[in-house]
């Protein structure tokens, strides 16, 4: 399938070649005087003041008489009608006051027709349209329509008039001859136009006809052809359906139907253009064209035979049977370039079904009524008769509302609707009171023409439908019936005010269409009411229905379902992934970039790529680590497209393809063409592979030279069992939607093919941005095309309190948004209605240089402007007016028009779902830079765990090799599980051993050597079920060392010693057995003398807090084998060190070393995730880490779980208490600084016998084999 901008452009270039023809006619200016040269007798009008002031005088610029036409009453009932003589198309209106009065007319109302009933008023937006007129009697204020319309009979309603005179009028009207044949079908009549080749294999077609029709029903035309193509226009419920059917494809049901309009049995003149070009369709109805894609694989048109006009025709398949002929009139039939109305004339094509073939509209007989919420009619019938018969129909999208109410001799009759049904209240009061209630119908407030058929008499009542037997309703009544004599139609009205009935007030009034009114069994004579001859009314427009669909054209978009009341419609959204009112903004974000700045992680997302553009959501797997799999990690986000994505609007990096083979053949040749190629974007063969490029014709293995056979450029062409594989990477040709295998009937020839998931790597829209430098620079784009519906959204930061962001401009109409205070954003627009600006104000500066989004949207319900998520105004739109943004200049992003230019940055433009590309205009833009630098300000904290935040071009990442964290923000916990027998250690450098490694590139950027320690912290997580055992252990070549463990109990000790000659400081946590097998988080920190200790243990956190002093008990070491730890750790960090990541992550080159098994693991614990909200609501700030002071000369990180023969640890013990011996006197005066710790180390045998814990049970040792000691 095409994407959406090329299949307009398709259909576009289509529809200017198909209208070159007619191109002449219509270019001609229609612009002539129609009514000036008319005789007096041409205009006739509701009433007249006096001889002087007749409609014959209301001539614009005339004097004659009185100097132009003034009613004798002065009220909305008046009107001024002129009859042109034929059929005209009238471009525009002009009007005048009376000469020289104080009569005028201020506002009025335009109505239309060809035979001078059945009046359609002028619409414009939606809605009956109310011209401005004149504010003196002299000037001239003239309308070009909207739309032409076609017409013979023009009537101007005034409504609205001087205040200081009465009504007064001249008018012109301006417009152009017209001329089409017209065919009156009565329904029994096919015009069969027979082709001039037996079959014809079509690929583009041009219909257009015009009708006009009563009826809800009828085939408009018809061809098909044996092989199951169609082609079908059909009236169906008041709708078009337009189907098409291209023949049986073998992946898809190839038929389509699409349906447009609505109330089209109005007997008004309805136009159809229909345009075909292979797939691609516009389907035109009164100026609303619809595009669409046919399903299937085929391009043509294959019919036979005919195709016919009005009807099915007589050769076609028993299947197509059961349709209604149309009845009506068409004119202007044209056949891919043939007049066929015109061949009709001329007796070229065949017309014998006919019975009687006129080329005139026959008149129809209805008068409808157009009734509004303060209307009524009142009609006379029989006085106290027994028998009370009343019929009507009526169309409405009201769901409630009085439809009749007659006053009974004793008692009243209702008949009303209730949601949507007919319901009829009887109440009788002879002897005492008697009500009766019955219903019948359901939905007949669709805007369908729906029958009431209700007969009351003696001791029954009879209430019909549609006159369907079956949904007539019967019921036995008690009663007798003697009726008043006085029938309401649509509302009860008399002496000033509206009677009170028993319906809710809601439904004491009708809005909708009524005709065909009979009272007593005999047809009202509505002609005679509006002459006043007969009964009365109010408010009720005559002769005409002004019914409106506003659900048509829907203005619910993408796919959201409209629902209407009279004056309203509403959307719902529901299932569409959409949102507003109007369905337009996606509820989704448009790439897994946008996902990972809101703090999500790997998974399966939704996401719309082109916001509120035609492409609907779909599935993708985002990956936020990894690059997509191409074996190097990135900052930026991955994604893999789902099952079913519409792939072929936004492709991303790659296709990745897979060919296992024997035998096979991939690029070699039958007749000049590969016999195995695959199917790209835009239905196109390909016939490189992966690894390769465009019209290159080889797999990888042929671009490097390495192919099984050199004979061959790919491996599957040689006779032999091997693999071609690579990525597919050419954007424009991606994704692959089809493979074509060929060479499958060779002996011994096999191939399994496997395509993998299309990718894709970042979103530069995002960071799409540009820097406006000077309050004069600007950059220029292509006029916004928003004209029912615009959205706009973007981030921008600046350090100015005011300025432009964007501006578009037209005649009158505009749109803007701005900054015009330091908290305050503005949009700002007129459609023709006025000036409507939206403002939101912040409780804090957006002059801070951060980041900030703003939102904008404007369709026909409402405008909405919303900033960072927070702040939002809604305005309504006004129920009547322009609807319609019409906009000429171009759109100017950062200044315009003289007014103060933008000083900042703005990024990820979108307009309607479209990015702009503000960094490619900006670079051939004085004034304006592409990018922005400067993102950390905005987004730094995200980068969590000491992460660092790095400026890049076009973003931002994280730099997580100083933490124990990995991840696009360093929230990912980098942990392993030790089997009994793993251990990890970590060598601090030697000062001058450090040069000899430092030109190394992946080297550690800040690689810690020995040196003294007045303060240090150390962060790790860990989960184990084993007691007791060491979790780290610190040394030095001193007796200085931290060790934490786990006691026999499971309880967690801290130890100590900073001297070497005195006993360790001991921390006893003797609260939790912590070998639990949960996660536990600790966090350990000293500054000289004082130590925290935060632990974290089933997210609850707990603080202690101690000051080292002297300590008096010390405990010998016990020569017993130390047992191992076994379990997992994560989040290793002492002093900006990742030991443990270190030696997990092989790009990182550091002094590590890993004895036994160490599998990778998180442990479990619970990641930390970062805010999606911006920085001033992001709780987790992370401060600097604590900078480093000269360490002592020699550290040892130890994480270790080994156990050793008995015999052994004891001479190794033997052996080590000696050397300590001789390494506290050498280094006995160390450091520049005191400490007190607990008292006892002097008798230990050695520095590491200080950290058993004050307990006799306790019997671990340190394994001598596990030191490493410097002299």
């Amino acid at each position: 399938m095409l994407p959406g901008p090329e299949l307009t452009l398709l259909l576009w270039i289509f529809s200017c070649i198909s209208s070159l023809s007619s191109a002449s006619s219509t270019s001609r200016k229609c612009d002539e005087v129609l009514a000036t040269p008319l005789s007096h007798t041409a205009f006739t009008s509701s009433s007249v003041y006096s001889g002087g002031y007749g409609a014959g005088y209301a001539k614009l610029n005339r004097r004659g008489g009185a100097g132009g036409w003034s009613p004798g009453d002065t009220d909305r009932y008046q009107w001024l009608q002129v009859d042109l003589g034929t059929r005209k198309q009238v471009t525009f209106i002009a009007t005048q006051g009376r000469y020289s009065s104080s009569d005028w007319t201020t506002q009025y109302r335009l109505l239309y027709s060809d035979t001078g009933k059945n009046w359609r008023p002028y619409r414009q937006d939606g809605d009956i349209w109310a011209f401005s007129g004149n504010s003196n009697s002299e000037s001239v204020v003239r309308h070009d329509l909207q739309h032409a319309i076609i017409t013979r009979y023009v009537r101007i309603i005034p409504l609205e008039w001087s205040e200081e005179g009465r009504i007064g009028l001249r008018v012109e009207v301006y417009g152009c001859s017209y001329w089409a044949d017209v065919i009156n079908f009565e329904g029994q009549g096919v015009i069969s136009y027979r082709f001039k080749m037996k079959k014809m294999k079509i690929l583009k077609d041009v219909i257009s006809l015009k009708f006009k029709t009563t009826a809800s029903n009828g085939v408009l035309l018809h061809g098909e052809g044996q092989q199951g193509d169609y082609i079908s226009l059909e009236l169906k419920r008041s709708k078009l359906l337009l189907m098409i059917n291209l023949g049986n494809g073998p992946l898809s049901d190839p038929v389509y139907g699409i349906s447009v309009g609505s109330l089209l049995d109005d007997d008004h003149w309805h136009s159809v253009i229909i345009e075909r070009y292979r797939r691609n369709v516009n389907f035109t109805l009164d100026r609303h064209t619809q595009h669409f894609r046919t399903n299937g694989e085929f391009d043509h048109l294959d019919l036979d035979y005919e195709i016919s006009f009005g009807g099915m025709p007589f050769s076609a398949k028993p299947s197509s049977g059961g349709r209604e002929n149309f009845v009506g009139c068409m004119e202007g039939i044209t056949y891919n370039g043939d007049n066929i109305t015109n061949l009709v004339k001329r007796k070229k094509i065949d017309t014998s079904s006919f019975r009687n073939l006129t080329f005139s509209c026959s008149e129809t007989h209805s008068f409808p009524l157009f009734f509004n919420a303060t209307s009524f009619l009142r009609l006379p019938g029989l006085s106290d008769s027994d028998t009370l018969s009343v019929s009507l129909s009526f169309r409405t999208w009201n769901p409630s509302g009085l439809l009749l109410y007659t006053a009974l001799a004793d008692g009243v009759v209702e008949v009303g609707l209730t949601e949507g049904k007919v319901t009829v209240y009887i109440n009788v009061t002879q002897k005492k009171n008697m009500r009766i209630d019955i219903s019948s119908g359901s939905g007949l407030n669709d805007g369908q023409w729906h029958n009431v058929y209700l007969h009351a008499l003696e001791n029954c009542a009879m209430l019909t439908i549609d006159g369907d037997e079956a949904s007539t309703v019967r019921t036995v009544i008690p009663i007798q019936i003697r009726t008043g004599g006085q029938y309401y139609f649509g509302g009860i009205y008399t002496d000033g005010y509206f009677l009170r009935t028993n319906t809710p007030p809601a439904q004491r009034s009708f809005q909708g269409c009524m005709q065909l009114i009979h009272v007593d069994d005999q047809l009202a004579d509505l002609v005679a009411v509006e002459q006043g001859n007969m009964g009365t009314f109010e408010n009720v427009s005559l002769d005409m229905c002004a019914i409106i669909d506003r659900c048509v054209p829907n203005h619910c978009e993408h796919r959201g379902r409209c629902s209407q009341t009279w004056d309203s419609f509403s959307c719902s959204c529901n299932g569409t992934g959409y949102t507003g009112a109007t369905c337009h903004t996606s509820v989704y974000e448009q790439s897994c970039e946008e996902y990972k700045h809101l703090g999500k992680t790997s998974g399966t997302y939704w996401i719309d790529p082109d916001g509120s553009g035609p492409v609907g959501p779909f599935k993708v797997n985002c990956n936020m680590t990894v690059c997509c799999g191409f074996g190097k990690f990135c900052a930026d986000s991955c994604c893999y497209f789902a099952e079913g994505s519409p792939l072929t609007w936004w492709v991303g990096r790659a296709n990745e393809r897979h060919f296992y083979c024997a035998d096979s053949c991939c690029c070699c040749f039958a007749e000049g063409s590969p016999f195995t190629w695959w199917v790209g974007r835009a239905n196109e063969r390909h016939f490189y592979w992966g690894g390769s490029g465009p019209g290159i014709q080889k797999c990888a293995c042929g671009i490097e030279r390495n192919c099984t056979d050199p004979k061959y450029y790919c491996n599957c062409d040689a006779d032999q069992t091997r693999e071609d594989a690579g990525l597919l990477v050419y954007k424009d040709h991606l994704p692959v939607s089809q493979v074509v295998v060929g060479d499958t009937n060779r002996a011994g020839s096999e191939a399994k093919l496997t395509v993998g998931p299309l990718r894709c790597q970042g979103d530069g829209n995002y960071w799409n941005a540009a820097s406006f430098n000077t309050p004069g620079s600007y950059l220029h784009f292509p006029t916004f095309q928003g004209e029912t519906s615009a959205d706009i959204s973007f981030y921008f930061k600046t350090s100015s309190s005011y300025g432009v962001f964007l501006e578009n401009l037209g005649n009158a109409d505009f749109i803007r948004l701005e900054l015009k205070a330091a908290t305050v954003v503005s949009f700002s627009f007129d459609v023709g209605n006025g000036l409507v600006e939206l403002s939101v104000r912040s409780s804090t500066p957006l002059n801070d240089d951060q980041w900030h989004r703003v939102v904008a949207e404007r369709n026909v319900k409402e405008a909405v402007l919303q900033l960072d998520g927070h702040y939002k105004e809604v305005r309504p739109a006004p129920p009547q007016g322009h609807t319609r943004l019409e906009l000429y200049s171009q759109l100017y992003v950062g200044a315009s028009g003289g007014q103060r230019g933008f000083l900042g940055c703005i990024r990820a433009l979108k307009m309607n779902g479209v990015t702009l590309d503000l960094e490619e205009r900006a670079k051939v833009t004085p004034g304006v830079k592409p990018g922005c630098s400067g993102h950390c300000t905005s987004y730094g904290q995200h980068c969590r765990n000491g992460g660092q935040c790095m400026e890049k071009y076009n973003g931002y990442s994280c730099d997580c090799t100083l933490t124990a964290y990995d991840g696009p923000f360093c929230t990912e916990d980098v942990g392993g599980y030790f089997e009994s027998g793993t251990l990890v250690r970590y060598d601090f450098l030697p000062e001058r051993g450090l040069p000899a490694i430092r030109d190394v590139k992946s080297l550690s950027p800040l690689l810690p050597t020995e040196g003294n320690l007045t303060q240090e912290e150390l962060v790790f997580s860990f989960s184990t079920s084993n007691a007791p055992s060491i979790l780290v252990y610190i040394s030095s070549r001193t007796q200085d060392y931290l060790a934490v463990v786990l006691r026999h109990n499971g309880t967690l000790q801290i130890r100590y010693s900073l001297g070497g000659l005195r006993e360790p400081f001991t921390i006893d946590l003797d609260q939790r057995n912590m070998a639990n097998g949960q996660p536990h988080h600790i966090n350990i920190s000293r500054q000289e003398r004082n130590v925290r200790l935060q632990v974290i243990i089933m997210r609850t956190v707990m603080w202690f807090y101690f000051s080292i002093k002297h300590f008096s008990a010390a405990v010998l070491i016990e020569k017993y084998n130390t047992p191992g730890f076994v379990g997992c750790l994560s989040r290793v960090n002492f002093n900006n060190i990742a030991p443990l990541k270190a030696a997990l992550r092989s790009g990182i080159v550091a002094p590590v070393t890993t004895q036994g098994i160490l599998v990778e693991s998180n442990c479990g614990a619970s990641p930390l995730t970062i805010s999606p909200m911006a920085a001033a609501n992001d709780p987790w700030h992370m401060d600097s880490g604590t900078p480093m002071e000269p360490f002592i000369h020699t550290v040892m990180f130890l994480i270790m779980s080994v156990v050793l023969a008995g015999i052994i640890a004891v001479v190794i013990f033997t052996i080590l208490c000696t050397l300590v011996f001789l390494i506290r006197h050498m280094f006995r005066h160390k450091g520049s600084y005191h400490t007190n710790e607990a008292k006892g180390a002097e008798s230990a045998d050695c520095a590491d016998a200080a950290i058993i814990v004050n307990d006799p049970a306790f019997t671990e040792t340190i394994d001598e084999s596990k030191k490493e000691w410097f002299i």
